[in-house]
């Protein structure tokens, strides 16, 4: 079983925000870099924590190709009332667990994904399981969207 969990969280101190990322996200580019872009998962990884940290978020960032892992994460995340922002992957089309998981989360919810899913040609990727529960969606923005799902999340620090 690979996850990648990195980052940091705190008990005080900046918001924290989770950074969810579901199935062959670990691969960005390597996989399809034509659709996704050339930046690596590492470097993503990299950025996520820049861009939070310059935000004042603490940001951590996990990968998993396992949905009950990223289930048990946004479980949790809803226990603990922590923001997040989400790349489901293909799970976003066609996981009701998923959409179970996400309707129960507290804290607001950022759906991100790096192309527009619903200008793909597969038909499956223009249904997503997370839009309906959540505050923003991010996509066709590269991995630039996340620095966008971030900003959005530190507009709504009260």
């Amino acid at each position: 079983m690979t996850e990648t969990t990195t980052g940091t969280t705190t008990g005080t101190g900046p918001t924290t925000v989770l950074v969810l990322n579901g199935p062959n996200l670990g691969r960005l580019g390597k996989r399809q870099p034509e659709i996704y872009g050339h930046t690596t998962y590492a470097d993503l990884v990299g950025l996520c924590e820049q861009w939070g940290h310059d935000l004042g978020l603490a940001v951590e960032v996990r990968q998993t190709n396992h949905e009950g892992v990223l289930l048990d994460w946004l479980n949790q995340a809803a226990d603990d009332g922590t923001p997040v922002v989400l790349n489901a992957a293909a799970w976003t089309h066609y996981s009701l667990a998923l959409y179970d998981a996400c309707a129960q989360l507290t804290a607001p919810l950022v759906e991100v994904h790096i192309s527009d899913p619903k200008n793909r040609p597969e038909e499956f990727r223009h249904t997503s399981h997370v839009t309906p529960h959540a505050a923003h969606e991010v996509v066709g923005q590269g991995v630039d969207g996340y620095r966008v799902a971030l900003e959005h999340l530190a507009g709504d620090r009260t």
